[in-house]
């Protein structure tokens, strides 16, 4: 069995180049594959490994300045989802390119996937998917609204070029995620925007469905996930859908991708 386990932090690291080489040759020695990524903001990634191997790694990370707390959703896959390990430096590790946001200070309140439902049920909750179009596409909450965007970095022009249409009718902003990074910045991002009551699932989707019996989800389809599963089901069960080579977007199994079906369009 291989553990998989999608994981952030916002900390402050004042120098997080450094941090990498270290924690690069101990995921390599436990035979970890997957992607950590190391900004001043903090750390964000999925890796996959043996059990014992997760769980040592994690302790490695947890004893990271500031990541005592690191938040970690554990899944199981049948085959080792990654194909290599990779420890990057970059300048957000989710780029959504607003200056001054901080999550730490100004992130919308969680709300366990217990109470979610009663939230979303609201009809002055205005609930939005901060995920790309083609997650979306594949399964998201019933209701929500979808963007539309190709990258998280379209979602503030999107807020504010519709935030009065959005917010008619509606007293809160209710968002999600795969995993609750995104949305992090994301509802950082609409409370500076001046909207006072904001909320956010607390795990994102993948915590929703572990927890959330299959008979009371609001959750319909299945959450893309950023490894060779593609995407998972209620209680993280392995979803139904392949990953196009050509365009990068699930697709489901048994069928082609829509990409092809357009080129051969196109073509005739």
């Amino acid at each position: 069995m291989i553990r998989v386990a999608a994981l952030y932090r916002f900390t402050p690291f004042p120098d997080p180049a450094a941090l990498i080489p270290a924690i690069e040759a101990r995921a390599a020695a436990l035979g970890i594959k997957g992607t950590l990524l190391f900004a001043t903001e903090g750390m964000n990634g999925t890796i996959a490994g043996g059990p014992g191997a997760i769980s040592e790694m994690i302790e490695t990370l947890r004893a990271l300045p500031g990541c005592a707390a690191l938040d970690v959703k554990f899944s199981d896959a049948t085959a080792m989802p990654f194909g290599k390990l990779k420890v990057r430096l970059k300048r957000e590790i989710v780029t959504m390119g607003v200056p001054g946001i901080d999550p730490r200070a100004a992130a919308g309140r969680y709300v366990p996937p217990a109470e979610w439902n009663a939230l979303i049920d609201d009809p002055e909750t205005l609930l939005i998917d901060t995920r790309n179009a083609y997650e979306v596409a594949i399964g998201s909450f019933a209701g929500a609204v979808d963007p539309g965007t190709a990258t998280f970095r379209d979602f503030p022009a999107w807020f504010r070029a519709n935030r009065d249409t959005l917010m008619a009718g509606k007293s809160r902003v209710a968002m999600f995620c795969t995993g609750g990074i995104r949305c992090e910045k994301a509802t950082a991002f609409v409370r500076g925007e001046g909207v006072g009551e904001v909320y956010h699932l607390e795990g994102g989707i993948l915590r929703y469905l572990e927890e959330v019996p299959a008979n009371a989800s609001r959750f319909t389809g299945e959450c893309f996930v950023f490894d060779e599963r593609v995407a998972v089901g209620a209680g993280l069960a392995p979803g139904s859908h392949a990953m196009c080579r050509a365009c990068g977007h699930p697709y489901p199994v048994g069928q082609r991708c829509a990409c092809a079906v357009d080129a051969g369009e196109a073509a005739a």
